[in-house]
This record gives C-alpha cells, structure tokens and sequence, in this order.
C-alpha cells in the first residue's frame, strides 16, 4: 500500500485516524493497540509472510532490551552481542546473500548459483532501529521497556517503510502520552497540510521529472554531454523530490495523529559543503551512522588520520546500506573521499588564517556541492560499474558533445531549470510551516515570515494541490527509497 495510493488516501488514513480519534476516550493502551494493529496490517499489505519475519525480529530484540534494562549483570556485553550480532546477520542474509554468491562467481572456478531471496521491505530501517535502541539499553540510557509501546515504535506505519529511522526517546514517550485531547485541530491542519505537500512534491514533481532519466541511463546507451548531464540532473532532481516528498507525507500523516516524528530532510541541495549535505539528506541515518558507527570507530578523537579512516569506513558501509551492489559501494566511496577532501579543506583554511563569508564564495561552494553529489548520484542510479563509466565518460564529455535539440530535450531542459530554481530558491516545507513545528521551534525565528497560517486562502491553496495531485493517482509509482 503506498501512500500515494486511493485505498491509502481515502481508505486506510482516514479509517486508521478515526479510529485512533475515537479511542483515545477509551485509553491510552487500546489505541497503541490500535495503531499497532493498523501498522502490522499496513507492512502485511505488501508481503503477509514477512510479517512473521517483522514480529519474530521485534519480540527477540524485545527480550534482549528488557533484559539489558534490567541490568544484564556480568552478561551486559554478550547480550549485546548476540542482539546486534542476530540482527546484522538477518539483515545479511536476506540482503546481501546473494550479491555476495554472484560476487563470489567471478572468481576462477567458483559456479554459484543465487538463492533468489526475496528482501523483505523496510528490512533495514526496522533493524537500524532496533539496534539502536539495543545499544542505548547497554548503555543505560532506556529507563523503561513496556511491550506496547516498543511493538509501535518499531511498527510504526509512517516510518516502517522508508524512514525515517527513529529513536527511542523520540517516540515511546510520545505513545505513552497519547490521550483524550491529544490529536488536536492545528495538528489535523498542519498535518494535511505538510502531507499534501509531499503528495505533489512526489506525484507532480518527481515523477514527472522522471520520465527524462532514461535518455542519460537507457541501457545500451552511450549518452553524449548534454544526454548525460540531463540524465544526471534529471535522476538528481527525481530522488530530491521523491525522498523529499515521502518525508513530508511521513511527518505529514504522523502530525495527524498528534505524534511529531524527527525531520528527516532540509534542502541538502543548499548545502554549501558536503559536511552540510550530510547534516540535510536523510539527517536519521546520518545521525545513526554518527552515533552507533563513526563515533563507536574513533570517530575524530585520534587524529586526522584515524578520522578519514573512520569515515571512509562510515561512508563505504552506508553506501552499502542503501544497496547490494558494487554501484553503491562506490557512491559511499566517492562521499567518504569528498568528505575528507572537505576536512582537509577546512583545516588548510583555518591554519591560514583565512575566511569565507562572501556571496561570492558562497556561491561557488555550493555550485561545487551540487556538482560533487550530481556525479556521486550516477552510480547510485546505475545498474552496474559498467554503466556508470559509460555514463560519467558522457557527463566528462568523452561520448562525444552535442547541444540539446529536438522537443523532448528541449522540455527536459525546461523541467530541470524549472525544478533547479524551486530547489535553490523556494521554501523547504519546514520553512513554510516553521511556526507550527516543534521540530523547528529554535529556528522559527530565522524565518523572514510565517508564511503558512490556517486561513480560508491557504486551505484553499492545499486543497487545490490536492486535486491536481490526486489527479494524477492513476499513475502511481514506488518511492525510490523503498527498494533500500
């Protein structure tokens, strides 16, 4: 069931919340009950069988937590081990068994056969959750472990998919607190507000940037400078809207419930380095990768050296993370090396007394941001390193250089521009609602104004998005960070 789907729209939302409305009258623990029912039937829509798999995973990691909660005693750090080490290695087998056995097959005389396994979706971001929430029960810092709560925050249906990956102390309180009263008008308004929001930045804008990707990756093709960089731009802006989009609608329909999730995506197209790339795209993975790998390796407490280690180490493993393939090891490779490039930049520019600050610099930097994660987005679309060496030969103008011509490039060119100035110059959505958002409450403000309030024009503003999006429903589509 997808969000951008009718039977989600109209059925499963609208069911799930008033239902939650009405039981909040009758307590706290029947509508955790109920949003947990609604979570598991909402994974089990996609694959029933793998919901075993789901709850199997919650009620072991469930069992070791409570057992690290209470105290573990001498055996703290094996019940560490073989909670973390169990979880790795479902995630292992069911993701990267088989790339594994076809890496293996290129070797002399190694004949593999895969096993065909089927990756159960969101695999990855209810085990991150889960093992982050182990950790934090070894490192004393969970207090409490009630069933329940615990079973939702792993479930939770506008995370369980795609992110984002959440915390503990996060989210538990927030369900324990859940109470008559508690899902209040402003949090309906906002809500849909930041949920029609996303739903247009996916069904208009990313998908109907999408159907130029191909001419830069039709397999096959050997795309000359401007094919490629077009094809480039275009995969770019798709997964900036896509990601962006499901984020929204995620913190969106959760708002309607009364419950605030992380933010999880500000503008990383803005960024002015690729440090601040990694603080703006997919901020819960990165913190997880921060907290419960980068900093656990050394993190920059032993010198420059150990710390471009610990963060090509970082890198490779969350490129790895979004997929199994030597395509994604590459792209981590590629963010580790323009990373520690940064580093190095930053501290040959502090040893020499020298600032920036400038409009000017400014905007080179951020051109050289934007230009630095545009060329690592290549092997992350492509199907192969094959692929990507054709398609970045073409993006160094190695396939030979033409301009753009015809009416299909010359619409192309016209939605990237388009999309381009809506990235860089437009609002992000927490902008727009920074006034009604916890989340952004330190930063409110910085805001020039509040520019979204809920008057009869800006209702009717979002309904009129919600028409054009739901317009276009018949063309439904899969998020791209679902097959991570």
């Amino acid at each position: 069931m997808l969000f951008n789907s009718v039977e989600f729209i109209f059925l499963f939302l609208p069911l799930t919340l008033g239902g939650a409305w009405l039981l909040l009258r009758v307590g706290n623990r029947v509508t955790v009950l109920w949003l947990l029912a609604a979570s598991v039937f909402f994974y089990g829509w996609w694959s029933p069988r793998h919901v075993v798999l789901l709850l199997a995973s919650i009620a072991f990691n469930y069992t070791i937590g409570s057992m690290l909660v209470r105290g573990g005693g001498r055996f703290r750090g094996l019940l560490l081990a073989i909670g973390v080490g169990s979880d790795l290695a479902l995630l292992a087998f069911f993701k990267y068994a088989d790339f594994l056995l076809a890496s293996l097959t290129h070797l002399p005389g190694v004949d593999l056969e895969p096993l065909g396994i089927l990756l159960p979706i969101g695999i990855s971001f209810y085990t991150f959750t889960q093992i982050a929430f182990l950790v934090d029960a070894w490192r004393g810092e969970v207090k409490q472990c009630e069933p329940l709560s615990y079973a939702l925050f792993v479930t939770y249906f506008p995370h369980l998919i795609a992110g984002p990956i959440l915390h503990h102390k996060e989210m538990i309180p927030q369900f324990r607190a859940l109470a008559p009263g508690r899902i209040a008008a402003e949090d309906l308004a906002v809500g849909i507000t930041i949920f029609v929001i996303g739903l247009f930045k996916k069904v208009i804008l990313a998908d109907g940037v999408a159907r130029f990707v191909p001419l830069g990756f039709e397999p096959g093709l050997e795309p000359t400078l401007a094919a490629a960089w077009a094809g480039a731009l275009a995969f770019a802006l798709q997964l900036y809207f896509d990601f962006s989009g499901y984020s929204d609608m995620a913190v969106g329909m959760s708002r309607m419930f009364g419950v605030h999730l992380p933010l999880n995506f500000a503008s990383p197209y803005k960024a002015t380095s690729i440090i601040e790339f990694w603080r703006r795209w997919h901020m819960t993975l990165s913190r997880f990768l921060r907290d419960y790998l980068y900093v656990p390796l050394g993190g920059n407490r032993l010198g420059p050296r150990r710390r471009h280690a610990n963060l090509m180490a970082t890198m490779l493993l969350g490129g790895l993370w979004h997929g199994a393939g030597w395509t994604f090891v590459l792209w981590g490779g590629l963010h580790g090396a323009f990373l520690i490039v940064n580093h190095f930049w930053r501290e040959w520019r502090t040893r020499h007394g020298l600032r920036g600050g400038s409009l000017a610099s400014a905007l080179a930097a951020g051109a050289l941001t934007f230009l630095a994660v545009v060329v690592g987005w290549v092997p992350f679309r492509a199907v192969s390193l094959e692929q990507a060496g054709i398609v970045l030969a073409g993006v160094a103008g190695l396939n030979g250089i033409s301009a753009p011509h015809g009416a299909a490039m010359g619409l192309e060119w016209a939605w990237i521009l388009g999309l381009l100035l809506l990235v860089w110059l437009a609002p992000n959505t927490q902008e727009i609602l920074a006034r009604h958002l916890p989340q952004m409450a330190d930063r409110a403000s910085d805001v020039i104004a509040p520019i979204w309030r809920p008057t009869a024009w800006h209702a009717a503003a979002v309904v009129a998005a919600a028409l054009v999006a739901i317009g276009h429903l018949g063309k439904v589509s899969e998020f791209l960070y679902f097959q991570f």
